[in-house]
């Protein structure tokens, strides 16, 4: 007998008959022997229209704690249909809120992180033979005030649950059958792949892959909780995301990924001196704005520029920080880029081997595609680029690292 966590997303629950097939899934996982503790999202749609409610009622203004409160009642919805739906075909379950199950998190209200998950409830059903079925997204402050985890919150529930629970894996069901090279939606020759490793699974989705929500792989990445990520509309196997493995290195280049939410930032004319770069980005940390990639150029005269990349949803708050920041630091202005993109490839085998960022720069030049900025890490290297020409770019690194073989 194994313990399975299996989390299903807004699209797999977008209606009861989708929900009907979550429960004869689940149903089937349960007549094999084993413990299930299944995650859901909302419906799809369903908590875009929670939010659309909250901001009409307050003019765009609503207070943060009852934000939470409003916008996590979708999970509520899918989570006591499925256990209906089970009930009904003859599978003991019981729906438990984030709040029953106890799932701590700190007080930042939209973005909060997991920081406990008791798990004396979830045994108590499980030794009784039920089926636990667990809204995800959510959890409680220390106040027990309900808290909210962010845009794709439920991947990092059923990560963390799994985690706590020591669950011999975590399923990740989705619209899509795996991980990709690419987004088959921007090319058709894009390959399904049997295995990634959690750091090029951590690349991908922090270079704009959609597949898995960030903070879900890094909690399995520090848990060591391998992750299935599967279609919820067939049965087919999808893509372990696991530790590495003597296997994998032969990949110099596993995916090409691109992320359209990005804007470029540059201070111009910012004193080079001590202190300053702390002045600019100290006060986006402190409202959680994550910065990117981030370039100064060669001082001229005691003056620099200094740019980098933020979120789309991000702007508007930069914009206003910053404005501050730049006549305290006697900087001459504050430049706003929003038609940019973000394109990267991503590879275990980038630590062994050289000429990636040749290869990279080479293809997209061939194209008339110009580099903004620049980044890299061990195994990844980003390029800034005209948002026009992103789908183009991703073809063409594709077509140039050879994705669509196997390798």
């Amino acid at each position: 007998m194994a313990l399975i966590v299996q989390k299903y997303g807004g699209t797999s629950v977008g209606d009861t008959e989708k929900i009907r097939n979550v429960a004869r899934k689940v149903a089937r996982v349960k007549d094999e022997g084993n413990d299930v503790v299944v995650v859901l999202s909302a419906m799809a749609g369903e908590t875009d229209r929670l939010m659309e409610l909250a901001e009409r009622a307050t003019d765009n203004d609503p207070d943060e704690r009852e934000h939470d409160a409003l916008i996590s009642t979708g999970e509520q919805v899918t989570i006591s249909l499925l256990a209906m739906i089970l009930k009904k075909i003859g599978y003991p379950a019981k729906s438990l809120l984030g709040s029953q199950v106890k799932i701590f998190t700190d007080g930042e209200h939209g973005k909060a992180r997991i920081q406990k998950v008791e798990t004396d409830l979830i045994k108590k059903e499980l030794k009784e033979g039920k089926i636990v079925v667990v809204a995800g997204f959510q959890g409680i402050n220390d106040k027990d005030d309900i808290t909210t985890l962010g845009r794709g919150g439920s991947d990092t529930s059923a990560v963390a649950l799994a985690a706590a629970l020591k669950a011999d894996c975590c399923e990740i069901f989705t619209d899509v059958d795996g991980v990709y090279t690419t987004d088959p939606n921007i090319y058709e020759r894009a390959r399904k792949l049997t295995k990634i490793t959690y750091e090029e699974m951590l690349e991908l989705a922090s270079a704009g892959a959609k597949v898995l929500q960030l903070r879900s792989v890094e909690l399995a990445k520090l848990y060591d909780v391998p992750i299935h990520v599967r279609s919820s509309f067939n049965d087919e196997r999808g893509t372990l995301v696991t530790k590495e493995d003597s296997d994998m290195e032969r990949e110099l280049v596993s995916g090409v990924t691109c992320d359209k939410d990005q804007a470029k930032i540059t201070v111009i004319h910012v004193p080079d001196q001590p202190g300053v770069a702390e002045k600019i980005f100290t006060p986006l940390s402190e409202r959680n704005i994550i910065v990117d990639m981030i370039i100064q150029n060669a001082s001229i005269e005691g003056y620099a520029d200094l740019t980098f990349t933020v979120s789309m949803k991000d702007i508007a708050e930069v914009k206003n920080i910053l404005d501050t920041v730049a006549k305290d630091i006697n900087a001459r202005r504050v430049d706003c880029d929003e038609k940019i993109s973000k394109v990267s490839v991503i590879g275990l085998g980038m630590k062994s081997h050289s000429g990636v960022a040749s290869k990279m720069f080479s293809a997209l030049a061939g194209e008339g595609i110009n580099i903004m900025m620049i980044s890299t890490s061990e195994i990844k290297i980003s390029c800034a680029i005209k948002r026009k020409y992103t789908e183009l770019a991703v073809r063409v690194l594709h077509d140039a690292f050879e994705l669509d073989k196997e390798k």
